[in-house]
């Protein structure tokens, strides 16, 4: 039931603050915190009641799920689970956006609907998340892209329109494509067992072949990887980015992209197992190559919002690299990837907003010399640029390491050609430092300069402590989702692989984590 309480708490909240908006301007902000706020309470309270109730170490089980008839003549049913990965990943959502809506307090347009698209968008993402049946994941997916759409047309910047529709045709197309392999999942598993079901695990008792299996990954992998988004499907991202208004770029970048890596996760390796090995090394090659494509445009760019939009598009090509070594300590990484970078692009994106807040611009040609009255806005931005070029101590290493450190168990020269990436990576980083901060002191916007107030201290302190707190203490997470990472890797049947010594240097990897992770708790 709890699956479903925190759904309606976020669609709830989000209807009653799109009304409270017809009466008062304020109230949607505070009915939608105090939404989140308490989805966030009940989240955290459930994740330390299961530590004492669930043996994370055991697998096999998924913590709590619940399973209503949706339409049960077409095998469809209203279904939803949380097991470690999810548990994580409805957190950060959560989290994240609660700070978005804290920094999205000064909006004055139309605050009842923009607050209850936010709400339905985070709903939406959540839903992703939990969703067991493959139509109510479509049906969340879609949710996703209709509030977006409206928040970046509606309250982005100049060029708002065009990136709206820009993003919406880019991610309806690709979402129409594995609605179409979803539907040709089920009547291949149909024909083949008799029963016509959406049901997830059902499905992956009777996972496809051959080519059936190639082609319906690919459907899904086309909507993965304009979502995450992947070279060469991410001309949409700079517009997106940067013309969406400040909790659209936080959301968009840091969660939204989430449900992309979430999907090939929780989808192709277990559906698709022979095929997703198959792909190994084109999608190795397309993670590597999107690293250093980012990079590399990243630091090109004049405008600091999208120098951060291509570091985003940069760091998600680990993502690939992660899930495509099929190894636990790779996924493990991804795992840790999606929240570290969650967080830190989120910060960067918060840190641009309140920069253009005093300066008028995103134009790095207008910065310069604003560490003298901004400081303490410097010192944060040092934190987060540290955590996006890996320094020990924050979570991006601790990610980054344990995904390259599966990728090369699987195959060195990718793993080689990703690690380039965290080379490069320092150039773009610390070109915001030197542009923004320390460069000549560019005058014109001097009188207008001014460090954090309380809100924002409230907002980058809480993205702070998080980023250090994962840095130090990554086996909190590593420990929460290692048993559905077991489950996710073993789940096809042996005739159903063709590499046993893959699965034998899983099963090792696995091991190994889970005896790390018994330590880790006895030592608490």
């Amino acid at each position: 039931m709890i699956l479903i309480t925190l759904l309606l708490i976020m669609m709830g909240g989000g209807v009653l603050a799109w009304i409270a908006g017809a009466f008062d301007k304020s109230l949607p902000k505070w009915i939608s915190l105090f939404a989140l706020v308490t989805g966030l309470s009940m989240m955290v309270s459930f994740w330390i009641g299961s530590a004492n109730t669930v043996d994370l170490t055991a697998g096999g089980a998924w913590m709590v799920t619940a399973k209503y008839d949706w339409i049960p003549q077409l095998g469809m049913s209203f279904h939803l689970g949380l097991d470690g990965i999810s548990l994580i990943m409805t957190l950060l959502t959560l989290f994240l956006g609660a700070i978005s809506v804290i920094v999205s307090w000064k909006e004055e347009r139309n605050t009842g609907f923009y607050f209850f698209n936010l709400l339905w968008l985070l709903a939406g993402i959540t839903g992703v998340f939990l969703a067991l049946d493959m139509m109510v994941f479509y049906f969340f997916w879609e949710i996703m892209l209709i509030p977006m759409y409206f928040v970046i047309a509606i309250w982005g910047y100049e060029d708002r329109k065009y990136a709206g529709w820009k993003f919406f045709l880019f991610t309806q197309i690709s979402g129409l494509m594995m609605l179409l392999a979803i539907i040709a999942l089920y009547l291949i598993h149909g024909s083949k067992t008799g029963t016509y079901t959406f049901d997830y695990l059902e499905l992956i008792k009777n996972v496809p072949g051959g080519q059936a299996a190639f082609w319906l990954m690919s459907g899904f992998l086309l909507a993965f990887f304009v979502k995450l988004p992947a070279l060469p499907f991410h001309s949409w991202l700079p517009d997106a980015y940067t013309q969406a208004p400040p909790a659209g770029s936080v959301i968009i970048a840091a969660l939204m992209s989430k449900t992309a890596a979430y999907g090939l996760i929780r989808f192709i390796i277990p559906l698709f197992p022979e095929a997703a090995k198959a792909f190994a090394v084109p999608a190795l090659l397309i993670g590597g190559l999107s690293i250093l494509y980012g990079a590399k445009l990243s630091y090109a760019q004049k405008s600091l919002k999208r120098l951060i939009a291509y570091s985003s598009f940069s760091h998600m090509g680990f993502i690939l690299v992660g899930v495509f070594s099929f190894t636990a300590l790779g996924l493990q990484g991804v795992m840790l990837q999606m929240v570290a970078h969650g967080l830190s692009i989120a910060a960067l994106f918060i840190i641009s907003e309140f920069v253009r807040e005093r300066t008028g611009s995103f134009d790095l040609s207008e910065m310069g010399g604003f560490w003298k009255k901004m400081s303490n806005m410097g010192g944060f931005t040092i934190v987060f640029i540290m955590a996006s070029v890996g320094l020990p101590g924050l979570a991006n290493f601790v990610a980054e390491f344990l995904t390259l450190a599966g990728a090369w168990q699987f195959n060195i020269p990718m793993s080689v050609l990703a690690t380039l990436g965290l080379i490069v990576s320092v150039n773009y980083s610390l070109r915001i430092l030197q542009k923004v901060f320390h460069q000549k002191e560019y005058t014109a916007n001097q009188s207008r300069l001014y460090d954090l107030t309380a809100r924002e201290w409230i907002v980058m302190g809480s993205l702070t402590i998080a980023i250090v707190g994962l840095g130090f203490f990554p086996q909190k997470v590593v420990h929460t989702a290692q048993p559905a990472f077991d489950k996710i890797l073993m789940a096809s049947p042996d005739n159903n692989s063709s590499d046993q010594t893959m699965n034998r240097v899983i099963q090792l990897n696995t091991m190994h984590l889970a005896e790390l992770n018994k330590k880790e708790v006895s030592h608490d």
